[in-house]
């Protein structure tokens, strides 16, 4: 089977914000504000639902309402892009009550997002076979200068059928989230310098296949659930290409990291694994002398495969944009990266 792509982005393409996990508390909402004007400067339209100013527990909203409104954003003709304002907690909760049947049937849409967003990105995309974006969230568009790779998402979503696109690992990256919530709407504070590694240390590597993936913390959960399709993803739409595995994390140390990988691996999910792409860890300590490089060593050595760590994915800003079931090529070299996405 072939993945389907969504429509390319157009300069007055009308783009859907909704919260699918969590809404914005009042202090924030400049950010909501800011990214709107930024994004309309563009030349892009946008809307924003009912459920992104609210938040009450952690939520949006009631898991109805959130599903109510992402549905009513899918099956509205005029909306090309769905971006979340940011991710959350609990979106793992809508799953049970989203018609699988009737996105399938739909014309693919894009979602692009990331944290508790890659939730919902990964399930939609290995139940229905649509792409989806990991990347850049709303609020982060607040600021008034875009670094390289945020800016990206537009020429990623952009990009049409058959053609490719081509993203670099960044010079530098944000360590600490301190500095942007002091100084709300103004960008990342880009401190410290960007350094691609490989778990054995190779001067150079490369590896093809079909990206999936997204955030370790959230996805974990889905593993043995009614929402669990990576082996019928995998076998239906990567069965010749393989699988390139980008995956981050938020808050986790080095052994939630290995159990949450050995979880996925007993479960199969690394069937037909050409590489793994593992973005810059966030709220991370060793345990002991047990680090990060040990928890992918003991999961994914056996395997025989490239192992890239320290990537631009996830929670340290800032980071490449990945499209769910693109086939693409990664290169690595001293440190730096390139990753070359080809929508067939």
């Amino acid at each position: 089977m072939k993945i389907k792509y969504p429509a390319s982005l157009k300069p007055d393409s009308l783009i859907g914000v909704t919260a699918p996990s969590s809404g914005v508390e009042e202090s924030l909402h400049i950010l909501v504000d800011e990214a709107k004007l930024q994004v309309e400067k563009k030349g892009f339209k946008v809307l924003i639902g009912e459920t992104v100013l609210t938040q009450h527990k952690g939520r949006s909203a009631s898991k109805e309402k959130r599903v109510e409104e992402l549905m009513a954003f899918f099956q509205d003709d005029r909306i090309s892009i769905i971006m979340p304002p940011w991710g959350g907690s609990f979106a793992m909760e809508i799953l049970p009550i989203i018609d699988w049947n009737k996105l399938k049937e739909s014309n693919p849409k894009w979602i692009l997002g990331y944290s508790d967003i890659s939730t919902l990105n990964f399930v939609y995309t290995t139940i229905t076979g649509h792409a989806s974006a990991h990347g850049v969230n709303f609020t982060e568009l607040s600021a008034p200068n875009w670094d390289g790779l945020s800016s990206k998402w537009i020429d990623v979503l952009s990009c049409n059928e058959n053609e490719e696109i081509t993203q670099y690992s960044s010079e530098k990256y944000q360590s600490s989230w301190d500095k942007m919530y002091s100084n709300p709407a103004n960008g990342f504070y880009l401190d410290s310098q960007t350094k691609w590694k490989t778990i054995n240390n190779e001067d150079e590597v490369k590896f093809s296949g079909r990206l999936i993936g997204g955030c370790v913390s959230t996805l974990q959960v889905l593993v043995g659930t009614p929402f669990d399709n990576v082996n019928n993803f995998v076998n239906q739409y990567c069965h010749d290409e393989g699988v390139i595995w980008y995956l981050e994390t938020v808050g986790m140390d080095a052994a939630k990291i290995y159990r949450a990988l050995w979880q996925m691996e007993q479960n199969n999910w690394f069937t037909n694994i050409k590489g793994v792409l593992f973005g810059r860890t966030s709220g991370y300590k060793d345990i002991g002398d047990f680090t990060l490089n040990d928890a992918l060593k003991d999961v994914f050595e056996s395997f025989n495969i490239p192992v890239i760590l320290d990537a631009d994915v996830g929670h340290t800003p800032p980071q490449n944009i990945l499209v769910n079931g693109a086939y693409t090529t990664v290169k690595y070299s001293n440190g730096k990266g390139s990753i070359i996405m080809k929508y067939i």
